[in-house]
């Protein structure tokens, strides 16, 4: 079975988010490596290196990602903007590696009006100079999916597999996908004929085997709408079945699944979110339109 978790705080010491996780006894963590809302961070203390590898370890070595800062942008065109989004993406890959942690995922950035392919050229070149300038060699980069809104990158599995097929370095990249995200983009996951159709493009576009993470959330928009905003399981335009479809599906039995839905520090909106997705990976899934089959034989 998939396994179930959430993107957590690092309030208080990267290390926490972990003790977060197991009061909704998630399998799988996100965390920011600092504050995502700042250019500039302190360097991490040896110590605090050293609680977080040892609660990783003492999780099991539970499936670990952070998402990079949301003021990088590498597809910038502002020479500016895009050396400090250089910059601050090297940070990124350093602290990931010193830390263990698997995967960092960023989106693909913006091209501020410029149109998509000089904003994909731009990504590219600009993801290549930072893996190249951190001198690091064991995380993995994750390109995430996104809904297109403005103009953002990455709203298309085209545009996707223009990175992984253009990069320097496309043996370290993969692709997490937004279930929320890839909705509003217009790639539909409510019944088993779209979501096979769904699965299908991005196999043939991208490759199923280069698809490392989930974000689960439902959408706050309509299929196709483009708008960025996160609703708690079911209580969106998605609804469960499409959950349960994804849930269910064997190619990604020992994935990881992370939640990204709005929350408070009590964390009851995350354990009820996940409850949900427990049920439906216990329910039989399409119970009912078996028996609608078979009561038309």
């Amino acid at each position: 079975m998939p396994l179930l978790g959430a993107h957590m705080s690092i309030a208080g010491g990267l290390h926490l988010a972990f003790a977060r996780l197991r009061e909704v006894k998630g399998e799988a963590l996100q965390i920011f490596l600092r504050n995502e809302r700042r250019w500039h961070t302190p360097p991490l203390a040896p110590e605090a290196v050293a609680s977080f590898r040892r609660s990783h370890e003492e999780s099991g070595h539970l499936p670990l990602a952070a998402h990079d800062s949301y003021l990088i942008n590498l597809a910038a065109p502002d020479p500016v903007v895009r050396d400090r989004s250089i910059n601050a993406f090297v940070e990124e890959l350093r602290r990931g590696e010193m830390l263990g942690i698997s995967f960092l995922i960023t989106h693909p950035g913006s091209h501020v009006g410029q149109g998509v392919e000089a904003g994909l050229e731009r990504f590219v070149q600009g993801m290549d100079r930072a893996i190249a300038g951190s001198s690091t060699s064991s995380i993995a980069v994750l390109i995430e999916t996104t809904a297109g809104q403005g103009t953002n990158l990455g709203s298309t599995f085209e545009e996707i597999a223009f990175i992984l097929g253009r990069a320097r370095y496309g043996h370290r990249l993969g692709v997490c996908f937004d279930t929320c995200h890839c909705f509003a983009a217009g790639y539909d996951l409510r019944s088993p004929e779209a979501y096979e159709e769904t699965m299908r493009r991005f196999h043939d576009v991208i490759g199923l085997e280069r698809l490392k993470y989930f974000h689960l959330n439902d959408s706050k928009g309509d299929l196709g709408s483009r708008l960025d905003r996160h609703e708690h399981i079911g209580k969106g335009k998605i609804r469960l079945a499409g959950f349960e479809l994804l849930l269910k599906d064997a190619r990604f039995r020992d994935h990881p699944m992370v939640l990204e839905t709005p929350k408070g520090k009590d964390l009851k909106e995350d354990k009820k979110n996940l409850k949900v997705l427990r049920s439906l990976m216990s329910s039989e899934l399409g119970g009912d339109r078996r028996r609608r089959s078979k009561s038309r034989h």
